[in-house]
């Protein structure tokens, strides 16, 4: 695996380690944090094959149009569309005045995150 690739995964690892500590925190989550660190998740670990792969991407955080370049070579991840459309909304929307996120929405962003996670590490070879 190239060392640039180990860094996005590395990256992204960081994010899922503070959505999943933040979503459990007894006092005070902040549940906006959650569900911005679990679409960073998905969109570092989609990025990291991408780069793997020697593909370019441009600066950005939608994560159907980075899908739209990584099925060519990962076809079986379309699967994971629904997830990564639910997961793009949390890239923006809850980081500014406007929205907040519910502890439901945590929730869900973070189970969408683990699955996102557990297919693309099993494609690296990684242990889930």
């Amino acid at each position: 695996m190239k060392p640039i690739t180990l860094e996005w995964i590395g990256k992204a690892e960081d994010d899922y380690i503070v959505a999943e500590r933040e979503v459990r925190a007894r006092k005070n989550p902040v549940y906006n944090a959650v569900c911005f660190h679990a679409q960073q998740c998905a969109e570092k670990y989609v990025k990291a094959r991408l780069v793997e792969a020697g593909i370019a991407f441009g600066k950005t955080h939608n994560l159907l149009a980075l899908l739209g370049l990584v099925l060519p070579i990962e076809p079986g991840w379309i699967a994971l569309q629904t997830r990564l459309t639910a997961l793009n909304v949390f890239a923006i929307d809850y980081r500014y005045p406007g929205s907040s996120a519910a502890k439901a929405d945590a929730l869900d962003a973070v189970k969408d995150c683990r699955e996102v996670r557990r297919v693309i590490r099993q494609s690296f070879g990684l242990p889930v």
